[in-house]
Parts: structure tokens; sequence; C-alpha cells
């Protein structure tokens, strides 16, 4: 066998992909991080007429310039952003964005704080850059909110970046705006990079998202389709950030990537300037759906934060055969430890499924894992 590259060493596949993949026929899936909800019927009637207008060529290596001016519009008027076309690249989802900011700006030994509990993509891409993380405590005492504070504390003259991602993957934590405002200034003071993954931005239910780059020029703001309008196979994201750092990222994305998808461009283009009907029902259904599995773990003595966004629950599960416990039993989580060392003693559990099928995992859990 021929070595692999080194940077390659410290990178493990997904397990939540793994387990997603191995999921046993008939079994509730509360592991994947995927609405359950189909693609909105003008999103797919835009991306039928592009095909049939053989809309299928390489578009501009930053997206269709309408699609980034809409971007543009939806930056200033749902995040106080301001930015323009040149400034927005249209990416292979949140991942790609994320990926190419990481290899423009990280090298070996700088410096990346990153929540702990995070999202397992964060720590692969500082890994593959070459940097060192520097994890940040988000304790369920303060509902795993990422605090400036304690931000403070891990800074060095080595810091180049921090990871943000509010709402949360893993716990559905949403960061405070006084959080926020205080690591932007933080940013600028002690000048390092603010990689601000606003992915879930839409998917909140009791509090107002805000983006740092509202508050700081040192920041790449990463957002994109799949969540918010159920385009996850259809992979479209988007980032923008300043004249220096956005030219530095389209390297990355030029050389890697050229374009992201023309037809599917065409179907996010109408998911911004379409009816938001179907991404509000969708929210309010997720509402429900985090009512009831937070009441029903609290009921079963699982100590379960009421978490303010995405659609994620992250329950306090000291059981460390409860994961395999729940499967054997026909109900799919993920170990909370997966997502970093604060993740010890909880379980990830998605609630994007059916409210039937969240009824049904409970009970389940409850007959056969709790009083099994």
């Amino acid at each position: 066998m021929i070595n692999p590259a080194s940077r390659t060493k410290l990178i493990e596949l997904s397990q939540i992909r793994k387990m997603f993949e191995a999921t046993k026929p008939g079994a509730i899936n509360l592991g994947i991080g995927e609405p359950d909800f189909d693609v909105p019927q003008n999103i797919k009637e835009a991306m039928k007429k592009s095909i049939d207008n053989n809309e299928t060529h390489y578009t501009p290596n930053k997206g269709d310039l309408d699609l980034r001016e809409e971007i543009v519009k939806k930056f200033k008027n749902d995040n106080g952003i301001k930015t323009n076309p040149e400034n927005v690249i249209v990416t292979v989802g949140a991942s790609e964005a994320l990926f190419a900011s990481t290899q423009a700006f990280v090298e070996p030994g700088d410096e990346v704080l990153l929540p702990n509990p995070s999202f397992l993509l964060y720590e692969a891409v500082i890994n593959l850059s070459g940097g060192k993380i520097v994890p940040v405590d988000c304790k369920m005492e303060n509902e795993f909110k990422l605090k400036a504070d304690d931000v403070a504390e891990k800074i060095t003259d080595k810091t180049k970046a921090i990871i943000l991602n509010s709402p949360s993957n893993p716990t559905g934590a949403v960061m405070d705006k006084e959080d926020i405002k205080a690591i932007a200034d933080l940013s600028m003071d002690k000048n390092f990079l603010i990689i601000s993954d606003e992915i879930y931005e839409k998917i909140i239910y009791d509090k107002k998202h805000y983006s740092a780059a509202k508050y700081s020029d040192n920041v790449i703001t990463i957002n994109g389709f799949s969540k918010t309008y159920a385009m996850t196979g259809l992979r479209v994201g988007y980032l923008t950030a300043n004249d220096e750092h956005t030219e530095e990222i389209f390297k990355i994305h030029q050389n890697s990537i050229a374009c992201a998808n023309s037809t599917a461009q065409r179907g996010a283009y109408e998911a911004l300037t379409g009816p938001q009907d179907e991404v509000n029902n969708m929210v309010a259904e997720f509402k429900n759906r985090r009512d009831l599995i937070v009441k029903r773990l609290n009921e079963m003595g699982y100590e379960t934060v009421n978490t303010e966004g995405a659609f994620y629950v992250f329950p306090k599960i000291e059981d460390e055969d409860f994961v395999k416990k729940a499967a054997d039993a026909g109900v799919v989580t993920v170990n909370g430890a997966a997502f970093g060392s604060n993740g010890q003693g909880h379980v990830r559990m998605s609630y994007a499924n059916s409210y039937e099928n969240i009824e049904k995992a409970m009970d389940i859990l409850e007959e056969r894992v709790v009083n099994g």
C-alpha cells in the first residue's frame, strides 16, 4: 500500500454517516441531521425549468450573478451585513465553504478556537489545514452556549481563528447577542478570524439570531440552503467576507470546485425570491417536535436543555451502553462523545423526523431501554 498523506492520519470517517448507512430496516433514525420534509414545489419547478432551458453549463466561478445579488439582499435584510456580489461565493454546501475558509487561512501551528462540543466537520477541516484545535468549553449549566469570557481566556498570540455555530449542532444552543458582539470585538482587538457557520439560522424558536459580521470586519459568514429549504442533497451553500478574505478563499474554491451545480443554483434563487410559507411551516413543526422530545426525555429522567434552535437535543445520559441499547431496540442515536470531550455522558438526538416517529421512538426507549 502507498502511504497516505500525513494530513489524513488525523481524520476519521464520520461516525454519524456510518450509523446512518448501517441503520436496520424499520429502525427510527434520530441520528441524521437532515430535514424529513421535501423540497418546496416552487423550488422543484424552478430546477425543472432550468433543465428544460438547458441551463446545465458552467456558471461563473463565484456563482450566478443574480443569485449572488439576492444573497447580498438576504445578508442586508436578515443579518445587517453589508456586502456586494463580488464578495459572495456560492459553494458546494456549507461544508465546502468551511473547508475553503480554513485552507485559505489556517497554517500548521495556528491555533483555532473550537466550541466543545461541536460539529465533527470543524475538527476535520482544522486538522486538514494543519491547525491546532483549542477547545472552548460549552457547559450544560450555560445551556451549552459559547460564552465570550471563556473565549477570551483561550486567546494567545497564535490564535488565528474561531469557529462559531449558532444555532449549534449538536446541542441546539443559540448564542446570546452580548456574547456574539463581545467575541466580534475580540476579533478586532486581537486580530483573528471568525468563521461563523449560520446554516441553522432560520430554524430558531424562542430567540433571535445575530451575526458576528454585523459587529466585526474579521468575519467569514457561511450559510446555505440545506437545512432551511430541505435541499441537503442539492449542495448549495454560500459565504461572504471582506475583499481580502474573499479573494484568498476564492483561490481555493476556483481551483478545487470551479462552480456550484448550475441547476441547484436556479433552485436556490427561487428559494430566496419565492414564498417562504413552507419554511415557516417547517420551523413551526420542528418546534412542536422539540417540545415533545424534551418533555418525554425529561419524564424518563434524562436531563435535557430546552434547546432554542436547530433540530437537536443533547440529553445527559451517562449510561455508556445507551446508544447500543437504543439501536438494538430500533432507535438510532449518536454518542455525544463524538462531538468533543464535553459530549461525554450525553447523546445527540435529531428530531428531524416525523412527530409520530418521535412518539414511537420515545415509547421504545421508555419500554425497552429505561424500563427494559
